[in-house]
Order: structure tokens, then C-alpha cells, then sequence
């Protein structure tokens, strides 16, 4: 009898010091952003972005995740901070530093070794910028905007990419980004909820896809897992996640 006690509060024990499972559904886990078109998207396809969302190391660590740095195929260098906002660009092809928040548009830029400050062509290099971060940060955290302010999103069943089955995910938009003409269709593992492909449509109206890439090679940066050094050799490379920068680095060319 002493046996069977000492066996149930072991147990008792045990169990009082495992970590509770969240009893949050994946979906209240990564509420939609406002503007998301919830209506024009299907359940099978919200639930699908979910369990990317949750892949990918959830929103949670997503929100946290502050200062993200990489090389766009091979031509400019960013850093984003997440919470302010701000991002540099340098582009080696042109010699220009932008220094911008995207948030609020302003900022400052620098060709060569003149600084910009004539007022409409600075407006124009900001709006410039902010343009460049829009594409170059949507080949790299993608995943994690599936649920944006004017994304609609719909699961159009299994397809096959280089003899591999996955489910299907397709993304249009309503009047938000710079192109919002704009089409892809995620490839996504069955298992492992990883988006493996992505297919990029000019208009989406087009029935064959200006182009099919890799997106893999996935790392843990943080907390979180990106797609960099892909196997195309295009796309985000030299990615970094850090938790403090240098204020100077956003103010300071």
C-alpha cells in the first residue's frame, strides 16, 4: 500500500511540474490583422495559415522578434526594427543609403557622398525605400503575413511540385502593397506545415505563374524560423535576428 501512495504522488508530482499545453485553438493564437478579408477567404485556408503561423514558431515569438537583417540577392543589405519601424537599406549597385521609417515615411537618403535634401526628390527616395522594403522583406517573412490587412486567402487542394504532393494556399489582394494586381500560391507540407515552394503571378488573372521557387533551407534565428541561402541561389541570404542594435544604425549613415 505504501508503494502504491508513494507511486501516486510521484505521479502527482510530475505531472503538477509539465508545462500546460495552451488552450488557446491556433486560430485565436494568431488573431487576423484588421482588414483581413475573413469573408472572401475559406476555413480550410485560414486554418492552413494558422498552422504555418504555429510552424514557423508562432505569433507570439513573431511579435517579440525585433531587429531582422539580410542580403537581397546579393545587391542590398537591410535592417529592420520591428517595433520603431525603421529600416536602412544600403544598395551597393547605386551607392545609396536610405534611412527610413515605414511606418511614417520620413527619413533621409544618401548617393555617393551627397546627401539628399531637396524636398520632392527626397520624397520620392523615401517612397522609393519604403517600395524596397515591401519586396525585399515579403521573400523573407512572408509566412508570417498570411492574415494581413487585405489579403485574401484560399485552399485550393493538392498539387504536385517536383513529384512532391503538398496543399495548395493562394494569396490575392485588395488594394494594399505596390502591386496589388498581384498573385502566388504557397506550396505547404502536409506534415510539417513548412511553406516548401511558392509561385509568383504579375496579375491574377494569369493562368501560368511568372515563376516556381524553393523556399527552404529553414533556420531557427530567435525564436523564430526563416527561409535564407535558398537552394536557387536567389531571395534573402546572410539573414540575422538580434535582439539590440545600435540606435545610430537607423539615424546615421
Amino acid at each position: 500500500m505504501k508503494a502504491l501512495i508513494l507511486f501516486i504522488l510521484s505521479a502527482a508530482i510530475v505531472l503538477s511540474c509539465s508545462p500546460k499545453e495552451s488552450t488557446k485553438t491556433l486560430a485565436e493564437q494568431n488573431p487576423a490583422c484588421e482588414g483581413f478579408d475573413e469573408i472572401g477567404s475559406d476555413p480550410a485556408a485560414i486554418q492552413l495559415a494558422d498552422s504555418i503561423m504555429h510552424a514557423m514558431g508562432g505569433r507570439e515569438n513573431w511579435d517579440k522578434t525585433r531587429f531582422i537583417s539580410w542580403k537581397f540577392f546579393g545587391r542590398r543589405d537591410l535592417t529592420w526594427d520591428k517595433q520603431t519601424g525603421q529600416v536602412r537599406i544600403e544598395s551597393a549597385p547605386d551607392s545609396t543609403i536610405y534611412l527610413v521609417n515605414v511606418n511614417t515615411g520620413e527619413g533621409k537618403v544618401k548617393i555617393k557622398e551627397t546627401i539628399i535634401t531637396q524636398p520632392d526628390s527626397l520624397r520620392k527616395l523615401l517612397d522609393k525605400a519604403k517600395s524596397i522594403w515591401i519586396n525585399d522583406s515579403y521573400w523573407l517573412v512572408m509566412p508570417f503575413k498570411l492574415k494581413d490587412s487585405g489579403v485574401t486567402i484560399k485552399y485550393m487542394g493538392e498539387d504536385t511540385v517536383a513529384r512532391e504532393k503538398y496543399n495548395s494556399l493562394q494569396l490575392t489582394f485588395n488594394e494594399v502593397g505596390v502591386t496589388p494586381q498581384n498573385k502566388y500560391k504557397l506550396y505547404v507540407g502536409k506534415h510539417d506545415k513548412l511553406i516548401h515552394y511558392w509561385a509568383y503571378y504579375s496579375n491574377a488573372s494569369q493562368g501560368a505563374p511568372n515563376f516556381v521557387r524553393p523556399w527552404d533551407n529553414y533556420q531557427k534565428y530567435g525564436n523564430i524560423l526563416l527561409s535564407g541561402d535558398r537552394t536557387d541561389g536567389g531571395g534573402p541570404t546572410n539573414v540575422k535576428v538580434d535582439e539590440s542594435l545600435p540606435e545610430t544604425l537607423f539615424t546615421e549613415f
